[in-house]
Formats: C-alpha cells, structure tokens, sequence
C-alpha cells in the first residue's frame, strides 16, 4: 500500500455539495473506495487547527465503502446513507448530530431495543447535511486495508475509530455517549 495513491481526498481538485449528489443519482459511482467530507459551518467546539482546508470548506471525517471484504456496500450506497440515512446506519450523522443536538433540536431516542435514532430530527439533519457537507471520493479496490492509515495521515476531529490519538476524540466520545445515555433513559419510539 502507498499512501500517496491516496492524494485526492486530502488535495481534491473539486468537491459535490450533498444536495448536488441527492440530486443526481449516478453522480457517486457504485464501486469500492475512500471518501471525504468536507464542511462549510462547523459544528461549535470541532478544532479546526490542523485540518486541511479546501477553499472555504475543512476536512473533518474520512470513510470508506466497503467496510470489509464480506460486504457488498459501494461509494454511493454509504455516501448516500450518510446524507439521507440515521445515526444508527452512519457513525458521521450520530457524531453530528449529538455535536448539532442543541442547533437544530435533535434528540437521540431508541427506535428498538439497541437501535439509536434522531427519529424525526434526521430530516432536520439531512437538511444540514444537503447544505453544508461536501464530499470527494476515488475508485479504490480493498480501502479497508488502508483506512487506518489515511485517518493517521491527517487531522480528522469527526473519526473515532483508528483516531484515538485525535485531542477531540475524548470530547466527541463523550458527547455520543451522553447522548446515548439520555437516550437508553427515554421510552422506546414507535415509529
């Protein structure tokens, strides 16, 4: 593996803005690879010293699809969960959405016995995502076996696992498992 065949996440030449990848349904290709998001308004507390900038944007979260060799996940099935999905489906909408709760009034609620959504908030979410979350990918075959590497390569406040040496981590950490916490305190959700 070589690092450096990895350049357009962390040095793009453009990036989509969700709404224009919600919008356009073959726009993210249905293979495998890294991805990252970029973001226009940062959650309040996200440490922007040392995260690569694009334009007016920052990088905050890298990811990959497929998680493991077993799955069938493309660039565009978790691109797309990531933008219009839940916190249950997608670490990047939880971490958002416990760092957005008070902004845009969201509340992590069970919607099962283990299953954790924003339940009606996530459309609130999606809408944030739509207009302020830019993402870039490239067609890799297997980035499981370098997505550690990418997460160490740069500073990304939004990752948790492979991240722990990040200074947002404990805080971030903190948040989702507070969030979940009140959450396992409310009542079940029918939805």
């Amino acid at each position: 593996m070589n690092i450096a065949d990895y350049r357009e996440p962390f040095q793009p030449a453009k990036v989509w803005r969700g709404l224009q990848i919600l919008s356009n349904d073959s726009l993210v290709p249905k293979c495998s690879g890294p991805y990252a998001w970029y973001f226009q308004d940062l959650p309040a507390g996200i440490p922007k010293a040392g995260c690569l900038p694009f334009n007016d944007l920052t990088l905050l979260y890298v990811g990959i699809a497929p998680k493991r060799i077993s799955s069938k996940q493309t660039l565009r099935d978790r691109i797309k969960n990531h933008l219009k999905g839940n916190a249950y489906g997608s670490t990047l909408r939880l971490s958002l959405g416990c760092l957005l709760g008070e902004r845009l009034g969201l509340q992590l609620q069970r919607v099962g016995e283990k299953r954790m959504t924003f339940v009606h908030g996530e459309e609130k979410l999606s809408e944030w995502l739509a207009n302020n979350a830019f993402v870039v990918w490239m067609a890799r075959k297997e980035p499981w076996e370098v997505e550690a590497e990418l997460i160490r390569t740069v500073s990304l406040p939004l990752n948790l696992e492979h991240n722990e040496q990040h200074s947002f981590y404990p805080i971030l950490s903190a948040r989702r498992e507070a969030a979940k916490k009140k959450a396992r305190e409310l009542p079940i959700v029918r939805v």
